[in-house]
């Protein structure tokens, strides 16, 4: 019995070493990942807090605050804009030094109250004034990117491991003897998914909007045309990983090559305001991120179509590159 297990356990020990792939993705992704997020994350002293100063000449001995220690201070040249900033969640505090000293500060949000702590702190005299328009809770903030989260990973694993799962049975192999071809069964598998993805989404978002009572002032056909076209290109791409493959190892190394920097990048829990400029712009790369830009301009500043007109067409323009590619990569049986 024991040579036996031996033997089994040997064969499969060589099967995962000759698996050059699945080698590649168990040794390089952790380690990738954990560069990669040391790059973003951990590149030398990072401000804690983001304040917008309101003045004409910035020096640091204009005032006393201005000196504190990882706070990210930058100069706001509008007024209304600082403010909406405010409300967003992307300032944790607005200063005016313009003429008397005062400020404006989100109350529901966490980081704005110590910031407010440490500016009373160094000058108690400085005037508080209340935040013109509604302001945002962290749950109106988070729940665009909850949803929008969700609907990655139901788009990328739902679909890859489907047609994988397809394919290592010999289902695909089967389906070469017809006359389909490659193109029209990953639109049927698109479609397929894409219903499900939008029923899912809705009935989540009409669910929890019956719970909680979240800020929403824009257009729901909007928020549906966006969810389409980001469920669209996030489907695609998950079905162009799966087009080639039949290790589960590989296309699973694959699929959280693309989710976890969309799920930290993209602005699921966080604000990307005071990330590094070239963060900012790899960001802007994956659909995700145009997703909730899009659905958050919809939900929280009543955005209308030509406001996310450049988000829409970024998302359909990978939704066809992407399902083009994957049905031209396509193979229907393992070599």
């Amino acid at each position: 019995m024991m040579r036996r297990l031996l033997a089994v356990w040997h064969a499969r020990n060589l099967e995962f070493v000759r698996d050059r792939g699945t080698l590649v993705f168990t040794l390089l992704f952790p380690v990738l990942l954990v560069v990669g997020m040391s790059f973003v994350f951990g590149a030398g002293e990072r401000a804690v807090f983001k304040v917008g100063v309101l003045t004409e000449h910035f020096d640091a001995e204009t005032h006393p605050f201005l000196g504190e220690k990882y706070v990210d201070f930058v100069v706001i040249a509008d007024e209304a804009e600082g403010l909406r900033r405010i409300t967003r969640h992307q300032l944790d505090l607005l200063l005016d030094l313009r003429k008397e000293p005062r400020y404006w500060v989100n109350t529901d949000s966490p980081k704005g109250y110590i910031a407010e702590r440490l500016l009373l702190a160094s000058d108690h005299t400085v005037q508080r004034l209340p935040v013109s328009g509604e302001a945002l809770r962290y749950v109106d903030w988070l729940f665009p990117g909850i949803l929008g989260m969700n609907m990655m990973f139901s788009c990328l694993f739902g679909v890859g491991y489907v047609v994988l799962r397809y394919r290592k049975s010999g289902f695909l192999k089967r389906l070469q003897a017809t006359p389909l071809t490659a193109f029209e069964f990953l639109t049927a598998q698109v479609l397929s998914r894409l219903v499900l993805i939008l029923l899912v989404t809705a009935f989540l978002y009409f669910s929890i909007a019956a719970i909680i009572d979240f800020h929403s002032s824009g257009s729901l056909l909007l928020l549906g045309l966006i969810a389409l076209t980001g469920a669209l290109s996030m489907i695609a791409l998950g079905l162009t990983v799966a087009a080639r493959f039949a290790s589960e190892e590989v296309v699973a190394g694959l699929l959280n090559l693309f989710t976890w920097p969309m799920m930290l990048l993209s602005g699921v829990w966080f604000s990307l305001e005071d990330s590094p400029q070239w963060v900012q712009t790899m960001a802007k790369l994956f659909p995700l991120t145009h997703v909730l830009d899009a659905a958050r301009a919809v939900m929280f500043d009543g955005a209308g179509f030509g406001k996310v007109l450049p988000q829409l067409a970024y998302l359909s323009i990978m939704a066809v590159v992407f399902l083009a590619f994957g049905a031209w990569s396509f193979r229907w049986r393992v070599e």
